[in-house]
């Protein structure tokens, strides 16, 4: 029997039954089934969330499903969840706003987990470890942009929970290359949404060209912008916030930001570089007014509703730039996580067990809470 969390598995091939057959610890191939220890069920399924149909959330196209334990590739780790980040991305995975890539995907991509096993090539992880599993799942390594150091850009990029089921599960699988190790000191919660909402926004932070001292405002103030203000003031910025709700307004003040107010707002200052987070075309004119001149705007959404007309002189002129975030680098990932735990950034959390994520997703949409929640595996 394969039991999840005590046996390492090599996957070789599948049986003529149809089992599994692995190679364990050099001693030979042998067919194995699933028995549930827990967690997986005895005919090798487990439970899962399923965009069964993309659409409003509201309308109940997320459903929680039973899927075969997936097994993991000659290059991956199998992962049991342990918890998992509720991003925005989920969210617009969720309703269609990002084109279908897989059929009844499982989004998530903010997993922590431990290795529950592994593909016959992968070295350097064993059954236990604590890992991440972020948005950025694989790429060629052999294009131009890989080759500079632009692995985010790579045209044969893969995505977690979006070209492969992610973290909305019992179980997910990483490629080894793109796992990354945890700190053993923080707890689960507190680091699921630092592997997606941290990373981007430390990104889109840099993208932004802020320059050292300097005004940096944030529209909107979620999962991702409450990590990048906590970065931004460590520091030395003076980080002022536009965003729709009350409790952001007063979490961003909590944290130390110099100002909070509606999204439409002007800053009490002109800003030497902004971040717009928050998934609203109209606000990038807003964001360009609000820019002293030579300002930046990053745009850190991977998906924007349509931005009005740009008036030249009010809105770019005076060498005012935008710049768009497309992903992140593994390289950035570890920048991140290094300057998190250098300067304490820590995420602020409401936690939902697994099988209510259709509740967590709602709650994000109508902004229901501040900061990020995450997913208890509770399966």
């Amino acid at each position: 029997m394969v039991r999840f969390l005590t046996l390492a598995m090599h996957a070789v091939k599948r049986a003529p039954n149809g089992g599994v057959r692995f190679r364990l610890d050099g001693r030979g191939l042998g067919t194995l089934s699933t028995r549930r220890t827990g967690c997986e069920m005895a005919d090798g399924t487990m439970r899962a969330w399923s965009v069964v149909t993309a659409g409003p959330v509201e309308e109940n196209g997320l459903r929680l499903v039973e899927k075969p334990v997936p097994v993991p590739g000659e290059d991956e780790l199998l992962v049991q969840v342990r918890a998992c980040g509720v991003c925005r991305t989920d969210l617009h995975v969720s309703e269609g706003d990002l084109p279908v890539r897989r059929v009844g995907v499982t989004p998530g991509h903010e997993v922590v987990g431990v290795v529950a096993g592994s593909g016959a090539g992968v070295a350097g992880f064993a059954t236990g470890d604590r890992v991440g599993v972020a948005w950025l799942r694989r790429t060629d390594g052999t294009c131009g942009y890989c080759a500079r150091g632009a692995e985010n850009l790579c045209p044969s990029s893969r995505y977690t929970g979006w070209d492969a089921d992610g973290g909305y599960a019992e179980y997910t699988t990483v490629p080894a290359m793109f796992a990354h190790r945890l700190p053993e000191a923080v707890d689960d919660v507190a680091l699921a949404p630092l592997l997606c909402a941290g990373i981007i926004g430390y990104r889109a932070l840099r993208r932004a060209a802020l320059p050292p001292g300097g005004r940096l405002g944030l529209y909107g103030f979620g999962g991702s912008a409450h990590l990048s203000a906590q970065l931004a003031l460590a520091e030395g910025a003076t980080v002022h916030v536009m965003t729709r709700g009350a409790a952001a307004r007063q979490l961003a003040l909590g944290l130390g930001a110099a100002s909070a107010q509606d999204a439409y707002a002007m800053p009490p200052e002109p800003l030497d570089s902004a971040i717009l987070f928050a998934p609203v075309g109209d606000l990038v004119p807003v964001a360009l007014r609000a820019l002293d001149r030579g300002g930046t705007l990053s745009i850190a959404g991977i998906h924007l509703s349509d931005t009005p007309p740009l008036h030249y002189e009010t809105d770019l002129f005076y060498e005012k730039q935008i710049r768009s975030v497309t992903s992140n680098t593994r390289e950035d990932a570890r920048a991140f996580l290094t300057l998190a735990a250098r300067h304490g950034v820590h995420a602020t959390t409401h936690s939902y067990p697994l099988t209510r994520a259709d509740e967590a997703l709602r709650d994000l949409k109508a902004g229901r809470f501040d900061g990020a929640a995450v997913l208890v595996n509770d399966l």
